[in-house]
């Protein structure tokens, strides 16, 4: 084993350990560093997670009397903190095999003031409570430093409540198993054989050794990449549970090209998280499950559409569930609960997905949905050139009262029409000389006159002499139209060239209202021809869906 470098002078804390040590919220914490100005600076960490020196800190809340008793659990985590740094998986694991040991038996790499902290709140609670309590302590940093290395407490909750009833007698099987937070959560605690792999060396020791100091039999952990080194190649599940790697496109591809396991297909190197998706089928016994946590892309990327497309087309894929922005804690971005199950027999198949949209609810909340965020949809609805399993499109779409809409629409529509005919207005032919052959003004003079100003993106009038309805309608007029367009076709307004005729305000506001009554009748117009396409197209779809059907 690599030796352990020496401890610091003082441990390194973040400011939710202060916020621990001072009885106060986080909160609380970022107000006194910027209202003290004697508040300790930080010694280590990055603008968004600095870390303090902890006897500075219980200095500083000495003299502040803030300061309260620093329990031996917080003095652990401390002390470990302040020995292994970063690598707080190793130091649990340093931990937890300490506590496993006999009681004359000393462990290596633990610094002896931790070893004294573990065993005294062993001897005064339990091995099991202080492993318990360190995990928790860890997941909580890992989350709040935004990380996903660790499958956070919402997601455990929320795979937790959608595997149901587990039976005692039930094989379990997490790929990618972490610390075993997972494995560990889902079904009942005694009972089931559990499985895991995974890469990390002390994750995974730490993961067998929380198992055993829990008192959990039948807990078996390998170490190893599982879709490189399948250290179960054999085991076949009755339920599979992962949150495997995501955005890893170093996953195997070209050394696992034709590896039985892709029996869907083989996943391109973007789409690692369809390779662990099949990894996991392939370790389920026939009637088994798998819940796997999937980032929501997953669902509609174009690279992973063939495989989405024979899950659908094979009756595999049974339930896709959106759960709530938040639920990752490390991003507020929605995740997937992909459900698999393995048919038992030729005709044991799927033939609706279950899609549950979640998005809407509370993180925090239940996880039972409504009626109105469910929809089973027929599978040959989902096999379109896009094959998008996003449950809250196909939620939405199956809830939707076409009947309704189409109403709506034709009666905005026919109410449109009629505001259009009245808005154009009456004109007559003209009496006297061409309005353009007569006197003029350019835009220019009237600026420098003080009588326009130049708008975005047309000129307006700023004097009462001049009305802004008449100047914009010349404005548009097809010569002045021709002077300000580019031989590529680009419009600039070209305010030298730009000529309006010379009228009385009296005539100018005659013309301007005309000019203001087409402008209105062009933009009522663009509103008649969007809900003529959307009328149309909603119209094409209830008939073909069977949601409509020709009047009598």
């Amino acid at each position: 084993m690599a030796d352990i470098p020496a401890a610091p002078v003082s441990a390194l804390v973040t400011g939710a350990e202060i916020a621990r040590l001072a009885g106060v919220t986080r909160a609380a914490v970022s107000n006194w560093r910027r209202r003290y100005d004697d508040f300790p600076a930080p010694a280590g960490g990055g603008a968004n997670s600095p870390l303090f020196d902890l006897a500075e800190v219980q200095a500083w809340l000495d003299r502040q009397r803030k300061g309260k008793d620093v329990s031996e659990k917080v003095q652990l985590w401390q002390a470990l903190r302040g020995a292994y740094g970063d690598d707080m998986v190793g130091a649990l694991a340093d931990v937890a095999q300490c506590l496993a040991k006999a009681e004359g038996e000393m462990p290596t790499g633990l610094p002896e003031d931790a070893v004294g902290l573990a065993r005294r709140l062993a001897a005064s609670e339990s091995a099991t409570e202080v492993v318990h309590d360190l995990a928790e302590r860890f997941t909580d940093s890992v989350r709040r430093a935004g990380s996903d290395q660790v499958t956070p407490p919402r997601v455990v909750r929320a795979v937790r409540h959608f595997a149901g009833e587990v039976s005692t007698d039930a094989t379990l099987f997490d790929p990618a198993c972490g610390i075993g937070t997972l494995l560990l959560a889902v079904g009942p605690e005694r009972g089931p054989r559990r499985y895991g792999q995974e890469s990390d060396a002390r994750s995974a020791s730490f993961a067998q050794l929380r198992a055993d100091l829990t008192g959990r039999g039948g807990v078996d952990i390998a170490t190893g990449d599982s879709l490189r080194d399948d250290r179960w190649a054999d085991l076949k599940a009755d339920l599979v549970v992962c949150d495997p790697p995501v955005g890893d496109t170093d996953w195997g591809r070209e050394e696992l090209l034709l590896d039985s396991r892709w029996e869907l297909g083989t996943p391109s190197r973007a789409e690692g998280e369809l390779a662990w998706l099949q990894h996991a089928y392939a370790h389920t016994a026939p009637g088994g499950r798998v819940l796997m946590v999937m980032p929501a892309s997953v669902a509609y990327r174009k690279a992973g559409r063939r495989i989405r497309a024979e899950l659908v087309r094979r009756g595999i894929l049974t339930r896709v569930t959106a759960l709530p922005p938040g639920t990752a804690s490390s991003h507020a971005l929605p995740v997937h609960l992909w459900h698999l199950r393995r048919p038992q027999t030729l005709g044991d198949t799927a033939s609706t997905v279950h899609m549950v949209d979640l998005t809407a609810s509370d993180p925090d909340g239940s996880w039972e949905p409504g009626s109105d965020q469910v929809a089973d949809v027929p599978l040959i609805d989902l096999l379109d050139d896009t094959v998008d399993l996003t449950p809250g499109r196909h939620v939405e779409e199956s809830h939707r009262d076409y009947a309704a809409e189409y109403e709506n629409l034709r009666r905005e529509l026919t109410e449109q029409v009629r505001l259009l005919t009245e808005l154009l207005p009456t004109l007559t032919a003209g009496e006297g000389p061409d309005v353009a052959d007569g006197p003029s003004v350019s835009v220019a003079d009237l600026a420098r006159a003080g009588l326009v100003e130049y708008g975005d993106p047309e000129p307006v009038s700023v004097s009462d002499q001049l009305d802004t309805d008449y100047l914009q309608g010349f404005l548009r007029s097809a010569v002045n139209t021709r002077r300000s367009t580019s031989t590529s076709g680009t419009f600039r307004l070209d305010g030298k060239g730009a000529r309006i005729p010379q009228m009385d305000i009296a005539e100018q506001r005659r013309f301007g209202a005309a000019f203001r009554a087409l402008q209105e009748f062009e933009e009522r117009a663009r509103r008649v021809a969007e809900l003529s396409r959307e009328a149309a197209a909603l119209a094409r779809d209830g008939l073909g869906n069977g949601s409509l059907t020709p009047g009598s």
